[in-house]
């Protein structure tokens, strides 16, 4: 499977951003996708995922009710919906595909380039 972000940008504090990752490959449907951000200075984080068939979704605790994560099997892509977007999340996004639903990025086998948001205060 190969993924790869886009969507990134700047946004005032308040704003709305949505990131897509556009996969590669006959298997997609069968992979877990998830969402991890990397502020500057900082450790790659969780944001959320999205289970195979089904589409079962678990966040991180900073993005719950803010974030919404989908997907499309048909299209093999999956979307990052970012609502009342914080000077905090700012960061480069990845999105990035496991065979088993965690929120622990080791378990990731793909990962595709980063997309940068930015979000002012």
């Amino acid at each position: 499977v190969q993924l790869q972000a886009s969507g990134g940008g700047s946004v005032q504090a308040g704003g709305s951003l949505r990131l897509s990752c556009a996969a590669s490959g006959r298997t997609f449907s069968r992979y877990v996708l998830g969402w991890f951000r990397q502020a500057p200075g900082k450790e790659r984080e969780f944001v959320g995922g999205i289970s195979w068939i089904g589409g079962g979704t678990y966040y991180a605790d900073s993005v719950k009710g803010r974030f919404t994560i989908s997907r499309d099997n048909a299209k093999n892509t999956m979307s990052l919906q970012m609502n009342s977007l914080e000077p905090e999340d700012t960061g480069v996004y990845y999105c990035a595909a496991a065979q088993f639903i965690t929120r622990l990025g080791h378990d990731y086998d793909y990962w595709g380039q980063g997309t940068l948001v930015t979000v002012s205060s």
